[in-house]
């Protein structure tokens, strides 16, 4: 069986010494978010995940959601509900939202680490106050005085939960194809009727009521993504002045067989004329749409990141216990009839891999999250602007590559294992199966790839990718003398100037070839993830060098950015050669002569 302790050294160092988190707090006006107050959040959401959340991780994974055919009710697995009522209790669900909606008011910096701590100790219980914080920014931007007003504050302080309903099953990220029907009715409200498919959490029995976000199209909607409005359809109907009325025509029709996440409920949802309240304008319902999947996208990327540190964390473990064989430089244990596995170099490498992916990606995770409330709460007009152009170009690649490196870590970790990583005795096999759907859901890699390379870097002519860069080189030529860092400043400024001349011969390439954006998308985005990571282990070796750790810690920091800049970074003239190769190899092979 895994077990987990919350990484809180590292969760304060990535907060307080790298990123500055209480200086940009103070400076945007949350008074309330001290170190005393954020250290006080960390240990107690420790000690709720680590002591609550973990010991259900194995019984979610072997029990399962059970299902009701004759009345559509999802039982979760034993101990999940009265977990969330702890949750709830607690004031965990309404941590980071407004308090004029109920929350508490804090950064959403602040909430970040209990949201990598509740993903490694329980994917898939995590799963099911995901996307209400998804639906409370889609009210919270785009609903109307009477939504916000009637739904936000049950939302916010988890008596009720919400979801995002997008996916029907002829049409998954090409929205423009769905086909559920909104049709007015003569008190304002809607009647939704259709199918839609992989909800997460669309039924469950932690609430007495479920708010769906869903996608549909009106009677006169233009043809593809342009006739698509968003609408709220409680589980329980709710009037315009909050009057709770009848069950409303939705109901789970089953549930999904999955690879993972047994844990968490993944529904196929019916709407038979369901009540349902227009979110928005008509018509305008992918503004909304986008506003709950970039939340949902940054924070499936901490789902790879937590499942990779718990991955770690039991694989030091055992490869410090598990005695193989000697080292070959000569006996290193004498006083044992074997050497714990520690010694040997390849083990050593999947270790540091993952040490390297997990504590770089933690930084880069956490830096996304302040970006959200630099892009909403800078005092500078022109720092919200840049914030909001970075954001943007790194939900993608925190998405992509955090989630990535999550199959790639659980997988290491496993590994260090031997067989035993094989069997569920150990827990590993778990975490290599939950980690694989980060990949897909809240979209795929490919899909986060296009999005980075076809929208953020050539449509928007990469001002994010600009204000990234103008990060780099500050950072090279404030430290070029720093002794700690001396060794990272070429090979980091070399490759910045090298991601933007790939950048740029891309673009050259598109204007004759437009496939050549999606032939070079995927390589792109893991090339931008290396990179993006290299600076943010430069700027984790200053941070070290010069902060209270024992000296213990600070080596650490210094020997995982050195593997990382001397056997992962590499990685990146692999996907540069491969963006060389164009569009061509990919497309001149006839669809048919695949099997030929």
């Amino acid at each position: 069986m895994s077990t987990y302790k919350a990484p809180l050294n590292d969760m304060r160092f990535a907060l307080y010494d790298v990123i500055g988190v209480e200086a940009a707090f103070q400076k945007m006006g949350f008074d309330d978010a001290s170190r005393d107050i954020l250290d006080a959040i960390l240990d107690e959401g420790a000690r709720f995940t680590e002591t609550v959340l973990s010991p259900l991780n194995e019984v979610g994974d072997r029990e399962g959601c059970k299902h009701d055919k004759a009345t559509g009710a999802v039982t979760t697995p034993t101990g999940f509900k009265q977990a969330y009522a702890q949750y709830v209790d607690g004031g965990w669900a309404g941590l980071t939202a407004s308090t004029e909606s109920g929350g508490q008011g804090l950064p959403h910096a602040a909430g970040v680490p209990i949201k990598e701590m509740i993903d490694a100790a329980n994917l898939a219980w995590g799963n099911f106050p995901l996307l209400s914080h998804g639906a409370t920014e889609a009210l919270v931007q785009h609903g109307s005085d009477w939504q916000q007003d009637v739904f936000l504050k049950p939302l916010v302080e988890g008596r009720w939960t919400g979801t995002m309903c997008l996916t029907e099953p002829h049409c998954g990220t090409d929205l423009g194809l769905l086909k559920t029907r909104a049709e007015p009715q003569q008190d304002g409200s809607y009647s939704i009727t259709g199918t839609k498919i992989f909800i997460t959490a669309g039924d469950h029995d932690f609430t007495d009521n479920i708010l769906h976000l869903v996608l549909a199209r009106l009677p006169d909607a233009p043809a593809g993504s342009k006739g698509i409005s968003l609408f709220i359809v409680p589980k329980i109907q709710v009037g315009t002045d909050g009057t709770l009325g009848e069950p409303n025509a939705v109901r789970c029709g089953s549930l999904e067989h999955k690879m993972g996440i047994h844990g968490s409920a993944t529904c196929v949802m019916n709407f038979d004329g369901a009540q349902g309240w227009l979110v928005g304008k008509p018509h305008k319902g992918l503004m909304g749409m986008f506003t709950m999947m970039n939340t949902a996208r940054l924070a499936v990327g901490l789902q790879g990141l937590g499942l990779s540190d718990r991955a770690l964390q039991n694989a030091l473990r055992y490869s410090r216990d598990r005695l193989q064989m000697r080292a070959l430089s000569g006996t290193q244990f004498p006083d044992k009839p074997a050497d714990p596995i520690i010694v040997h170099p390849d083990v050593r490498r999947m270790l540091l891999t993952c040490k390297s992916l997990v504590e770089g990606g933690r930084v880069m995770g956490y830096h996304a999250a302040l970006l959200v409330d630099l892009a909403h709460n800078a005092p500078d007009a022109a720092e919200r602007e840049q914030a909001d152009a970075l954001l943007g170009f790194m939900t993608p690649i925190v998405k992509a590559c955090l989630t990535e490196w999550g199959v790639e870590c659980t997988y290491h970790a496993l590994q260090c294992f031997g067989g035993h990583g094989y069997i569920a005795e150990h827990g590993m096999e778990q975490l290599a199966r939950d980690a694989r759907i980060t990949t897909l859901y809240e979209g795929t890699t490919g899909i986060q790839a296009l999005d980075l390379l076809g929208r953020k870097v050539m449509q928007l002519q990469g001002a994010g990718l600009r204000v990234f860069l103008g990060m780099i080189e500050q950072f090279c030529s404030e430290n070029a003398s720093h002794p700690a860092a001396a060794e990272f400043i070429a090979p980091l400024r070399a490759k910045a100037g090298e991601w933007q001349q790939l950048t740029m011969q891309i673009g050259q390439r598109a204007v004759a070839n437009a496939d050549e954006v999606g032939a070079a998308a995927y390589d792109y985005l893991m090339y931008s993830g290396y990179v993006s990571l290299a600076y943010w282990w430069a700027r984790s070796v200053v941070a070290s060098d010069t902060s209270a750790y024992p000296e213990a810690f600070r080596a650490g920091k210094r020997e995982a950015a050195r593997f990382y800049f001397a056997r992962i970074l590499p990685r990146t003239l692999a996907h540069a050669s491969a963006i060389g190769g164009g569009a061509a190899t990919l497309l001149a092979l006839d669809a048919e002569a695949f099997d030929a």
